[in-house]
């Protein structure tokens, strides 16, 4: 991993389905990340969930991303 690239973290299946309950939506509804995209974790499938943590000048902003 370079030290430019957010961090990308596989979610969990319980935490996976905690995040789409208090957000109210389904996976489907997610912004998507290809399954080729090379920052990804190796053990990631199409279907998952990742958060990516990216750091700014107020701290560091979470995104969500789906597998396809």
């Amino acid at each position: 991993m370079h030290i430019l690239q957010p961090k990308h973290i596989k979610l969990k299946p319980e935490e996976a389905a905690k995040l789409l309950d208090s957000l109210n939506i389904s996976s489907l509804q997610l912004p998507k990340i290809s399954l080729d995209d090379p920052a990804l974790p190796s053990e990631c499938r199409a279907g998952d969930i990742v958060k990516i943590e990216r750091k700014t000048k107020e701290g560091k902003s979470i995104y969500y991303r789906v597998v396809v």
